[in-house]
């Protein structure tokens, strides 16, 4: 097996400035060198981290990367060793991984979080946690971190995700504490790459959906591997042209909100029911006999819990599927802009490259221009809980209007 850093696409950058914390941290373990001397020095390693990046770059890859290096017995992030194996597979006692479940992380599950990363390591020799979309912090979950990350806890390391376009979410009492490592868009040629050596893609399909996932490495398996998000996405990009009479808005809207519905759907499915199987199986509501009728309703009870937590997942992940679809449309607009000024750029889509070239013809750069701040004002209006459908069927309406 390759290094942990093998898991990393196209930041060669951020990959040196991990593995240096890591092997910083590791003489720090060894007595070597002096934890609090090591947080004010550029280059070393410090106790908490901001890893910002474009959607797709792999912002909690590289947290659970630098995690499994921090544990490495050897220092160097090896893959081999059981630190390395348990950190990136998620099983590791001392690397606590917070996924918010909807559509933001509450003051309580941050303040039990916090109380846990103050002990000791168990196992390992770091307590690691890591915050996926730490953007969806509430206020008083980020003051209950704030107090962790002003007086942390020895040998417990924080590491934050968070997307580029939106850090300023992040409380800038927390960002001013936190080393900061910009993620860049892996470029095409070597996202290619891994499709072909790690999930064994035909080249040709892998280089296609490498050079229209717009540098999402996860769009980009989705699209190598599952023929329905293909379909899924030449419905949202027959969209632009296909706004010819009044009644293909509401007919466009919903095609964009069922692909989008779809792609969800598709995500949650096999997780949601997994997580049903394994809470009943342990909890014992599948027994049978005498003195089951206890655990049984205890069992269902906690099962509607779980549903109800998977519902508020539903519903971030169908507004997450939705931005994308959004980002589909913002690339078609933008690579009209680019083709109408006849500039050499490398088009977002260019496998429509056709239908980019009868817009540019048909449409002026000043309407281009109104229909791409339409397609962005939507994506803004549904951050702000706007209901996606009447956030679609408006923006929808500004397309054909141009």
């Amino acid at each position: 097996m390759s290094s942990v850093w093998s898991q990393l696409v196209g930041q060669e950058p951020a990959v040196e400035v991990l593995s240096s914390a890591a092997a910083a941290a590791a003489r720090i373990v060894a007595g070597e060198l002096d934890a609090v001397h090591e947080r004010g020095r550029a280059g070393a390693m410090t106790h908490a981290w901001l890893l910002t990046g474009p959607p797709g770059s792999g912002r909690s890859v590289a947290a659970r990367t630098f995690a499994a290096a921090l544990q490495c017995l050897s220092g160097t992030g090896c893959g081999e060793c059981t630190g390395c194996r348990t950190a990136l597979h998620g099983t590791h006692a001392d690397v606590r991984l917070v996924v918010p479940e909807g559509l933001s992380i509450s003051v309580a599950e941050m303040r039990a979080l916090v109380q846990s990363a103050a002990r000791r390591p168990t196992t390992g020799r770091w307590q690691v946690v890591i915050i996926e979309d730490a953007d969806r912090l509430t206020e008083g979950a980020s003051n209950a971190l704030l107090k962790a990350v002003e007086e942390p806890p020895d040998r417990t390391v924080f590491l934050l995700c968070a997307p580029s376009d939106h850090p300023e979410d992040v409380s800038v009492t927390i960002r001013s504490r936190c080393r900061l490592v910009n993620l860049r868009t892996p470029p095409p040629e070597a996202i290619a790459r891994v499709l072909l050596e790690q999930d064994g893609i035909d080249p040709e399909l892998a280089q296609w959906a490498a050079s229209v996932c717009g540098g999402h490495v996860g769009r980009a398996r989705r699209l190598a591997t599952d023929e329905n998000s293909r379909k899924r996405r030449e419905t949202v990009l027959r969209i632009p042209l296909g706004l010819n009479r009044p009644s293909d808005v509401f007919g466009c809207a919903d095609e964009l909100i069922s692909a989008a519905e779809g792609d969800a759907v598709e995500e949650s499915k096999v997780r949601d029911e997994a997580e049903k199987a394994e809470l009943r199986t342990a909890m014992g509501g599948d027994a049978t006999g005498k003195g089951v009728a206890g655990a049984k309703r205890a069992a269902e009870a906690a099962v509607k819990a779980l549903e109800k937590r998977q519902k508020s997942r539903a519903t971030r992940t169908q507004r997450d599927t939705l931005d994308l679809a959004l980002v589909d449309l913002v690339g078609f607009y933008r690579d009209v802009l680019v083709t109408a000024s006849g500039a050499k750029a490398v088009l977002t889509h260019p496998d429509h490259a056709a239908q980019i070239a009868t817009a540019a013809r048909q449409w002026s750069p000043e309407s281009t221009l109104r229909r791409l701040e339409a397609v962005l004002a939507c994506r803004e209006a549904i951050l702000w809980n706007v209901k996606p459908r009447i956030a679609v069927e408006a923006m929808v309406t500004a397309l054909r209007q141009g």
